[in-house]
């Protein structure tokens, strides 16, 4: 059984879903893992992973606008503000969302579905330096 660990970091954009399949699958081709796991987990509190359609930008856009329906900037019911008005919802959004993704390997690949890929998705309304660890692990 071989186990490797990667960090990487991405520099984001506001309110975006940033796509990081390309560099997952490089890692995991570079590994030479022929048959195993590859999680990754995201070190922040306000952006989250998520695997999503690939095809249709839409989709994203469409997420988006569903999460300001329900975690809203600036709702008066949040006390905690410290950072602004996207703070709490940036947190809310995190809690509901994923902090860690497990994709099966096979052949050295990530086996997605056809129109998946995986995105780290920044919940705050500016820019962040994000950090993700990968863990590989199989034969």
């Amino acid at each position: 059984m071989t186990m490797i660990q990667h960090t990487f970091g991405l520099n984001t954009s506001p309110r975006k879903a940033h796509e990081i399949t390309r560099d997952v699958q490089e890692l995991v081709a570079e590994s030479e893992i022929d048959k195993g796991l590859c999680h990754l987990f995201i070190q922040h509190t306000s952006a989250s992973l998520m695997l999503c359609e690939n095809a249709d930008p839409d989709v994203r856009i469409d997420l988006e606008t569903f999460m300001q329906s329900i975690a809203p900037d600036g709702d008066p019911m949040f006390c905690h503000t410290t950072e602004g008005a996207d703070d709490m919802p940036a947190h809310i959004r995190t809690l509901i969302t994923n902090i860690s993704l497990t994709i099966p390997i096979t052949s050295s690949r990530c086996q997605l579905g056809t129109w998946q890929g995986i995105y780290l998705w920044e919940h705050r309304t500016f820019s962040h330096s994000r950090k993700i660890i990968v863990t590989l692990q199989g034969e």
